[in-house]
């Protein structure tokens, strides 16, 4: 009879527990978290920047080409740029620290979504114990060794009770996500960078060309004052004057050299090489800027990877709204042990040896003074400062492609103003020289000319080199190409993690 009432009260142990399960799944999709939308944002119809009648700097929206696509840094043409800006995406510092901060915020993923499955443990032992014979005639087995051979088991699983594994893992996804852009915006950023500071060394490498035969120039124009000079038709001052032209335009060769080398330090540092190994010979713009596709604003949100990050930290702080909720309610988890144990290997192995003991636990907060309500209080405000930051992200996208579509423009404009005083200083100097030979102008008039003739030359050259620096610009600002279609899948961020847990590429820490 007493061995039918200890069966009873398993089988009963056994329903119970089996009923708290079921209870527990039940409740698993019940989640206490607020369903994530996209914060609204206002998007502008068209640019402000509309495109010119005769302007063909930048293209507006077209269905077949609207949008940047591959190496952007192609459309410039240039292949040591080209060479320059894949050393950016395997070597640059900043972009491999990006690329270890994904690759943490991806196992993270993996470490959230392994909480929905139990966790397995043993703890084998083998005690050996000799007991003193002067314990007393009721200390059984004195003066013998005893062993005890152990083999147990433990299983434990917390159920997604209340949507608490689920929104824990949403939160980890959203990071990761957020991660993977601003590794993308990183990278753009840095190859950005690297094609400014590009084509601003070689705007100052056409500024030095420009100066040395500049200086070829007026060294001769010296000679010519020194004969006249010597001849009795020109005076010393004029000798001085030509001097002092010449030396000034050398000074401003040498302080050009100051720029150079700074861009071209900046350059190796971008491609992770020390700027005492690193040179790049001269070179020179050899084209306009080349056409670039604007798009539409509403196109801008998903074509920027830093809005796509702050899009994603915004789902992360809905989720962690949702994480503060549930601490409200109680946690409930099923553990198991079981195992064998004996006193020797052979009843070790028989059925006797077996025990085990299965049970739900719960645990529930009774009086916390506030602390969950104060919780969850800042999860909504750490909510709403980063759908601000969000909607403060896509304004400064904006304000950045409006910004350099009127730079392109307002340059492309001044470029042609700029080449026609060029001409006319050119022209001013030829006539001016004529009548110096000819005795009918003083130098001073001929130094004046050659003063406006290469102040308008160099800001010839320092217009083309913003214009480039301005479409580079402007590519960042429009994403380079990127879209948030290719931000990582919360299947691809695991799959990644378990096969890949450290190390890899930046290509590699993607897929």
């Amino acid at each position: 009879m007493r061995a039918v009432f200890i069966a009873l009260r398993n089988r009963q142990s056994l329903w119970l527990g089996a009923a708290a399960a079921g209870a527990c799944l039940a409740l698993a999709s019940c989640g206490a978290g607020p369903a994530y939308k996209r914060p609204a944002v206002q998007t502008p119809p068209a640019y402000k920047e509309n495109v010119p009648a005769g302007n063909d700097q930048w293209k507006t929206a077209d269905p077949s080409d609207g949008v940047l696509r591959g190496n952007w840094w192609e459309m410039f043409d240039d292949p040591q740029l080209n060479k320059l800006e894949q050393m950016v995406t395997v070597s640059n510092q900043n972009v491999k620290q990006a690329e270890a901060s994904f690759r943490e915020a991806r196992s993270l993923v993996a470490l959230n979504k392994a909480n929905y499955f139990p966790s397995l443990g043993a703890q084998p032992s083998i005690t050996s114990s000799f007991a003193s014979s002067n314990a007393g005639p009721q200390r059984p087995g004195g003066g013998s060794v005893t062993s005890l051979l152990s083999m147990p088991f433990s299983v434990s699983w917390e159920p997604n009770f209340w949507g608490r594994l689920s929104l824990a893992s949403a939160n980890a996804t959203a990071n990761a996500q957020a991660s993977a852009a601003d590794l993308e915006n990183m990278k753009l950023s840095m190859q950005a960078e690297l094609a400014s500071d590009y084509f601003q060394m070689e705007a100052i490498d056409m500024e030095q060309k420009l100066l040395k035969d500049t200086i070829g120039a007026y060294a001769k124009a010296l000679q010519l004052t020194t004969v006249r000079f010597n001849n009795g038709v020109a005076s010393k001052a004029d000798v001085a004057q030509a001097q002092a032209q010449l030396a000034s335009t050398r000074a401003q060769l040498t302080d050009l050299g100051v720029s150079r080398a700074q861009l071209e330090h900046a350059i190796a540092v971008l491609t992770g090489q020390p700027p005492s190994t690193f040179s790049l010979p001269a070179g020179e713009i050899r084209s306009a800027p080349p056409k670039i596709p604007a798009g539409l604003p509403s196109q801008l949100l998903e074509r920027r990877p830093d809005i796509a990050a702050s899009e994603r930290l915004v789902a992360a702080a809905n989720a962690q709204i949702g994480l503060a909720k549930v601490a409200f309610y109680p946690t409930l988890s099923l553990a198991a042990n079981g195992g064998a144990e004996g006193s020797s290997f052979a009843n070790w192995l028989t059925w006797p040896s077996r025990f085990w003991s299965l049970g739900p636990n719960m645990a529930a907060t009774l009086l916390d003074f506030g602390r969950r309500k104060a919780g969850e209080q800042q999860a909504g405000a750490a909510y709403d400062a980063t759908v601000a930051s969000y909607r403060q992200t896509v304004l400064g996208a904006f304000q950045e492609v409006e910004d350099n579509l009127a730079a392109l423009r307002l340059l492309a404009e001044e470029a042609v103003q700029q080449d026609d005083a060029v001409r006319a200083a050119d022209e001013s100097l030829r006539l001016e020289m004529d009548r110096y030979k000819g005795g009918t102008a003083s130098y001073l008039d001929v130094i004046t000319s050659q003063t406006i003739a290469l102040t308008n030359e160099r800001a010839a050259v320092q217009i083309l080199g913003r214009r480039m620096t301005a479409s580079v610009q402007l590519i960042a600002a429009l994403g380079g190409g990127w879209d948030a279609s290719q931000l990582p899948s919360d299947q691809a961020l695991r799959a990644a993690a378990k096969g890949k847990s450290a190390g890899g590429t930046t290509a590699q820490a993607l897929k």
